[in-house]
C-alpha cells in the first residue's frame, strides 16, 4: 500500500489512546498476562530506581570525574538497549509492529509522529526517563541550576533519540523479524545475553581491579561526542566549564534524529507492505521413499522404540526454540563462568563455578513434558512405557550436555592452570549431573505444568513463575549437596575423581530414572492433563 497525502488529520493523542486501549484489552480476562504485566511494571520501577541511584551517586559523593565517566557510558548502554531489545522481543508487543496500520489511509508524517508519541507513553520510555533523571540530580549538586538545566535538556533529547532509534530499527527489520528463522535467532540471542549477565559481572569486577582510569576517562570523553553519549554528557560539560559544548551536542543529536527519521520514513512503507506480501515459496523437496520412522532415525540410531524416541527428542532439542535457548544458556554459562571466575578470583573460583554448571545442566528437564503440551497424548495413546520414555529423553539431553561438560572440564583445567585435574573435574561434573538427573526426572513427572500455547519464542511460563521454578531450584541445590561425597573424595585423592564420578553419577541417574519411570506409568493421564494448555 502506498502512503499518499490525504485530507484527514489524526491527532497524536489518538495513537496514545489506541496503545493504552490495546494494552487494556489484552489484559482483560487473562490472569497470566496480568501477572506478566505487573512483573513488567515492577521491573520497570526497579530499573528506574536503580538507574536513578547509579546516576545520582557522583553528585552525592561530589565526584565530577566519576560523572564524566559514568554518564556517557551509562547513556550509551541505555541507547544500545533500545536498539537490541526491540529486535529480541519483536512479536511480544504487537502494538510495536508497523503492519498494524497497513490498511489505514494515514499520512507518513502522521503515522511517524503518532507512533513516536505512543512509544513515549510506554513503560520503557517512562522508566528510561526516570532512570536518567539521576544525571540531573548529580548535575545540580555539582554545577548548580545551569548544569541541571543542561542535563534535563540532555535526557529529553536522549529519550527522543532512543525512541526514534528503536522505531527505525523495528521498521527496517519488521519484514525479516516475522519469519520463524528470525524468531529462533532472537531466542538464541536472548539466551546468550541472559547467560552472559553473570560472567559479565565477574569480568567487570576483575576489570575494575586492573583498570587504567586515565584511559577509561579518555574513552568516555570520546563517547560523549557521539550520538550515543552526547545527550547524557551535557550537564557534565557545564560542570567542567564547557558550556559551549552543549549547543554542539544538541546539534549532534538533531542530526542523528534527522537521519533516523529519514531512515524510518523510507522503510516504513516496506514494513507495512511486508505483512500482506505473503510468504516466498520455497524450493520443492524431492519425495522420500523411506518409511516415516526410518526417516526419523539417524544412521547410528538403534532400530528400536528407544532409538526412535531418542532421535525424536534429539531433533526437538535442536529445533524447538525454548529447548534450544536452554542449551545455548548452558553452553554460554558453562564456558564463560569458569573463565570469568578465574579472572576474578583465581583457580579455586573456576573450579567452584564448574561444579555449579554441572548442577545447572539437568534443570532444563524440570518441565520437559510441558514443552510438548497436548502432543504428549500420542505417547499415551501408543502406550510408551514410562522407563523407556524417561531413558530416551535423558539420553537425548545427555547427547548435547555431556560434550558441553567435557568442554567445561577442559576450560576449567586450563584457566585454573591445572591441566592434570581435567579428568577429575569431568568426573565431578558427571557425578553432579547424574545426581541432578536423579532429582529432576521424578520432578518432571510430578510437577509438570502447561506452557503458553503461543508462537512467541519467549513464552516460558503461564503465571505463578516463582512457585513453578522452586522444584527446579530445589533439584539444583540437591544436585550440589548430593555430589559433595565425590567432591570430598576428589579433594583427598584426585586420581579417583574420574572413575568414581562416572560410577556415582550413573548409579544416581539409574535410581532416579527408575523412580520416574514407575511414577510416569501411574500418572500418564494426570500428566497429560497438567501439560495441556487451557
Amino acid at each position: 500500500m502506498a502512503l499518499t497525502p490525504g485530507s484527514g488529520r489524526v491527532p497524536v493523542r489518538v495513537f496514545v489512546r489506541l496503545k493504552l486501549r490495546i494494552t487494556g484489552n489484552s489484559l482483560r480476562g487473562r490472569p497470566a498476562r496480568i501477572v506478566m504485566f505487573v512483573l513488567g511494571l515492577v521491573a520497570a520501577c526497579g530499573f528506574a530506581i536503580l538507574g536513578y541511584a547509579a546516576f545520582a551517586v557522583p553528585g552525592l559523593l561530589g565526584r565530577p570525574a566519576a560523572a564524566a565517566v559514568l554518564f556517557p557510558f551509562g547513556g550509551a548502554l541505555i541507547m544500545l538497549g533500545w536498539v537490541f531489545l526491540p529486535l529480541l522481543f519483536f512479536g511480544v508487543d504487537n502494538t510495536l509492529d508497523p503492519a498494524q496500520f497497513a490498511l489505514l489511509p494515514l499520512r507518513r508524517r502522521t503515522l511517524i509522529s503518532g507512533m513516536t508519541a505512543a512509544a513515549l507513553a510506554g513503560l520503557p520510555a517512562l522508566a528510561t526517563l526516570a532512570a536518567t533523571a539521576g544525571t540531573v540530580d548529580s548535575a545540580a549538586r555539582l554545577g548548580g541550576v545551569g548544569a541541571a538545566l543542561a542535563a534535563l535538556l540532555g535526557i529529553v533529547c536522549g529519550l527522543l533519540l532512543c525512541v526514534l532509534l528503536s522505531r527505525a530499527v523495528i521498521s527496517a527489520f519488521a519484514t525479516a523479524l516475522r519469519s520463524r528463522r528470525a524468531r529462533d535467532l532472537a531466542t538464541i540471542m536472548l539466551a546468550v545475553v541472559t547467560a552472559s549477565i553473570g560472567p559479565m559481572e565477574l569480568a567487570l569486577l576483575g576489570l575494575l581491579n586492573r583498570a587504567d582510569w586515565d584511559a577509561v576517562a579518555g574513552i568516555a570523553e570520546v563517547t560523549g561526542w557521539t550520538p550515543l553519549g552526547a545527550p547524557y554528557s551535557m550537564g557534565v560539560d557545564v560542570v567542567a566549564g564547557r558550556a559551549w559544548a552543549v549547543p554542539l551536542k544538541v546539534l549532534i543529536v538533531l542530526i542523528a534524529a534527522g537521519g533516523l527519521l529519514l531512515w524510518w520514513s523510507r522503510t516504513l512503507e516496506r514494513a507495512m507492505a511486508g505483512a500482506a506480501g505473503g510468504a516466498v515459496p520455497g524450493r520443492a523437496m524431492a519425495p522420500d521413499p523411506r518409511a516415516p520412522v526410518t526417516r526419523l532415525l539417524f544412521r547410528w540410531s538403534p532400530r528400536s522404540r528407544f532409538g526412535a524416541l531418542t532421535a525424536r527428542e534429539i531433533r526437538y532439542w535442536w529445533r524447538e526454540t525454548r529447548r534450544r535457548a536452554a542449551l545455548v544458556t548452558l553452553g554460554v554459562a558453562g564456558v564463560f563462568l569458569p573463565i570469568t571466575a578465574a579472572f576474578a578470583g583465581g583457580g579455586e573460583g573456576a573450579t567452584g563455578m564448574a561444579f555449579v554448571v554441572g548442577a545447572i545442566a539437568p534443570v532444563a528437564l524440570a518441565n520437559q513434558f510441558g514443552y510438548e503440551g497436548s502432543a504428549y497424548a500420542t505417547n499415551l495413546a501408543t502406550g510408551v512405557p514410562g522407563r523407556l520414555e524417561v531413558h530416551s529423553r535423558a539420553a537425548a539431553h545427555a547427547l548435547y550436555t555431556v560434550p558441553t561438560l567435557v568442554l567445561v572440564a577442559v576450560v576449567t583445567g586450563l584457566v585454573a592452570d591445572r591441566p592434570e585435574g581435567i579428568a577429575a573435574q569431568f568426573g565431578t561434573l558427571m557425578a553432579t549431573y547424574g545426581t541432578g538427573l536423579a532429582l529432576v526426572l521424578p520432578i518432571s513427572v510430578r510437577s509438570a505444568y502447561a506452557l503458553p500455547d503461543t508462537n512467541g519464542p519467549f513464552s516460558l511460563s503461564s503465571g505463578g513463575g516463582l512457585s513453578k521454578a522452586l522444584p527446579g531450584a530445589a533439584a539444583l541445590i540437591g544436585a550440589m549437596v548430593g555430589a559433595l561425597p565425590v567432591v570430598l573424595l576428589v579433594w583427598m585423592w584426585p586420581w579417583l575423581g574420574l572413575p568414581v564420578g562416572l560410577v556415582y553419577g550413573a548409579a544416581a541417574y539409574w535410581l532416579g530414572a527408575n523412580v520416574a519411570g514407575r511414577l510416569l506409568d501411574r500418572r500418564m493421564p494426570e500428566l497429560l492433563a497438567a501439560v495441556t494448555p487451557r
